[in-house]
């Protein structure tokens, strides 16, 4: 158990008929005052099927899980963790005769099936590509995997605040100022969600804002549901309310009085998911109906000096707001903030920038100052260039680490890829041929010791692309065997005869031979997935989301209900880059001893404090700039927009200035004691950078 202080303990030994609501920054010790509340109630007596715990995003709850999971303690029944989004699952699974015929479903009559992230854009894909075809989204030129997202984010946003689906392009519409063909592609992205909706509901499809929807507004309103939910749970503990949706808090405030005992976390300085419809406003009201609030302001991360840091940072962003900075000189803020290269040798391209970053990575293990875990490279964005340049220098050195994107597309990923190919090998009946160059590149990432320049020579021997065949390795001429060395050549000879053998065999479900290949070739020592945390992961993502793919679309009755059918859709699925569902296996610390690498939203999600970060490119404005997004608005569909009132340059300046503050001190909140700053003349875009972060630290410097 972690010792304590004394407002901690005080919380976590309060009356167990009371309700509390907790506040403070990020690094006081708001998630521990939940386990240690948590283990009190289970060491009180409380069952554990009482106790309902609530995160807006599962991946928050993973610190909870050491206790719920530990065999120490006291058997019985086990914690209910949830998010609102599975709770509405379970509750439109559990009770599907209510909903079903009064949500408007065509067959009420039979079970539901439930989309992911994935699935739903799959069905998106088939709805609209026939409107793009025809002139729908003419002005647009995004990809149109992010277009589909887009129409669906809608969706789920409206859901989240609540408001009728039927009104987003009237919304985003009354809000903009500017180019007359923008207001058409509202209208065809409101036509394309319409469309969807119909859809789903003829055929029994429940994506994520349909669930919402129909928990909210019919299964929340049936007696004998609520009277279900409360009798369950008598207990609550709601971490980082701030992060959810209007519609999560709405319920929570009928819910609330009929709980036992109950306790809210906020950080406040948070509500970095405002781009997923998250409301810290909604949830601030939420203290109202507790009987005690209890602000936690004694910080367990920082330093002294950092917490200066981050004032003078806010300040010097979005001056007075914050009124005693002084109290924090200049030469504490440099001692704590380090810059790469010294101010008359700054590295002028960025290459340079990321082998000084490294180097001083290296240096920082080597002297045992610190283990790699307590370090991690932060970006506004995390390219693929600039993931493989940084890995690729830290391999060089035998450092270890660990990357995470949460958005990108399954099959960018090597270890996906790889996967996604030998499947394509091991069922030449889909009529896929991969490329000569992606065979080449699966065999380098299935073979230990085997390089890019070799894999290609192997390639062009064994492989034939028209028949998908694959020849043996005795076949290969002596002196180039000896090239691509014997080892090489028996790890091939294994992995071919063990695609021969699959073909001659019945054909399983995509993800049973997704399963079946790794376990029994690519994770053998050897191979390329052996020992490799980084592979398992994507592999474990890539056989759930297979599963839950096949899952989805088994009762469909668009034709595709054989093996080869499903496999085949979901590869080509995978193909038009759909956006990858959030998996659990992504956020996970399989290596816990490895430095992360990660975008600066993603590592504020993960909830955890490192003792140094490197901060990549301040001068670029993707630390504060909203992504593109011309069939959405994250600010307009959002309860607190005023409706009719136009967006302005104003709005963009004020919101921006709002994000990049909250945005640096978050991640200054989960920082021990150090800040490097990776600076170089001509950033990762390749001009110079002048942004408002950059800019801030000059202030301040």
């Amino acid at each position: 158990m972690p010792t304590l202080s004394p407002f901690q303990q005080q919380i976590v030994d309060f009356d167990f008929n009371s309700k509390l609501f907790v506040s403070g920054p990020g690094g006081a010790g708001k998630t521990t005052v939940g386990i240690e509340r948590m283990r009190s109630l289970l060491a009180q007596g409380a069952p554990g099927e009482s106790i309902l715990l609530l995160t807006p995003q599962r991946t928050l709850q993973e610190p909870y899980f050491d206790l719920l999971y530990s065999p120490e303690r006291r058997a019985g029944g086990e914690a209910t963790p949830a998010t609102f989004g599975g709770l509405a699952r379970r509750m439109c699974d559990l009770f599907w005769p209510l909903a079903g015929e009064a949500a408007g479903f065509a067959r009420p009559d039979q079970p539901p099936v439930f989309l992911t992230l994935e699935t739903a854009q799959y069905y998106m894909t088939h709805l609209v590509r026939p409107l793009l075809d025809a002139g729908y989204f003419e002005s647009v030129t995004i990809d149109r995997n992010r277009l589909y997202s887009q129409i669906i984010d809608n969706l789920n946003k409206a859901a989240m605040i609540g408001f009728p689906h039927t009104e987003i392009g009237s919304k985003l519409d009354l809000s903009y100022f500017g180019d007359p063909a923008q207001r058409r592609v509202y209208a065809d992205a409101q036509e394309c969600a319409n469309r969807f909706r119909q859809y789903c509901l003829a055929h029994n499809l429940l994506d994520f804002s349909l669930q919402l929807e129909i928990f909210t507004n019919i299964l929340w309103r049936e007696p004998i549901v609520k009277d279900y939910l409360v009798k369950s749970y008598r207990h609550l503990i709601y971490d980082n309310v701030e992060e959810d949706g209007p519609r999560a808090h709405d319920i929570l405030r009928e819910w609330l009085p009929s709980f036992d005992s109950v306790l809210l976390i906020y950080d406040e300085g948070a509500g970095f998911r405002y781009f997923l419809g998250a409301d810290t406003q909604t949830g601030w009201g939420l203290r109202e109906l507790c009987n005690e609030h209890i602000q936690l302001q004694e910080s367990f991360v920082m330093s002294e000096a950092v917490a200066g840091l981050s004032e003078r940072l806010v300040e010097a962003i979005i001056p007075n707001q914050i009124s005693d900075v002084e109290s924090q000189s200049s030469s504490d803020a440099l001692f704590i903030l380090r810059r790469i290269g010294s101010e008359s040798d700054t590295p002028r391209f960025y290459p340079e920038l990321l082998d000084s970053v490294v180097n001083e990575i290296n240096s920082l293990i080597s002297n045992s100052l610190i283990s790699p875990s307590e370090i991690v490279i932060l970006a506004p964005y995390l390219s693929d260039a600039l993931r493989f340049s940084l890995t690729h220098r830290l391999e060089a050195k035998n450092i270890p680490w660990r990357s995470h994107r949460p958005s990108r597309s399954l099959k960018d990923e090597p270890a996906s890829q790889t996967m996604i190919t030998l499947a394509a090998l091991a069922h030449p009946h889909w009529n896929i041929h991969p490329p000569k160059f992606d065979a080449a590149y699966a065999l380098m990432q299935s073979i230990d010791g085997l390089d890019l320049v070799r894999a290609q020579l192997l390639t062009d021997i064994v492989y034939r692309q028209r028949d998908l065949q694959l020849s043996t390795f005795d076949q290969i001429k002596p002196d180039v065997q000896e090239r691509i060395t014997f080892s090489v050549g028996n790890r091939y000879s294994t992995l071919r005869n063990w695609i021969e053998e699959y073909r001659a065999s019945d054909v399983l479900p995509l993800d049973h031979f997704l399963r079946k290949l790794f376990g029994e070739v690519l994770s053998q020592t050897g191979f390329g997935y052996h020992r490799n945390f980084d592979s398992i992961r994507v592999a474990a993502s890539l056989v759930e989301s297979a599963k839950k793919f096949r899952v989805a679309l088994e009762s469909d009755l668009r034709g595709l209900q054989d093996l080869e059918g499903l496999g085949r859709e979901y590869i080509q699925m995978l193909q038009d880059g759909v956006i990858a569902a959030s998996y659990l296996e992504g956020w996970q610390n399989e290596d816990k001893d490895a430095v992360l690498i990660a975008p600066a939203h993603t590592f504020l999600m993960m909830n955890r404090p490192v003792t140094i970060q490197f901060w990549l490119d301040p001068g670029s404005s993707g630390w504060y700039e909203r992504l593109a997004q011309p069939l959405t608005h994250p600010y307009v569909l959002s309860r607190g927009w005023q409706a009719g009132r136009q967006w302005t340059d104003a709005d963009d300046v004020q919101y921006s200035k709002e994000a990049l503050a909250r945005l640096v001190s978050g991640l200054l909140h989960r920082c021990r004691e150090r800040v490097y700053l990776g600076i170089s003349e001509l950033g990762e875009s390749g001009f110079e950078g002048r942004g408002e972060l950059l800019r801030a630290f000059q202030k301040i410097l």
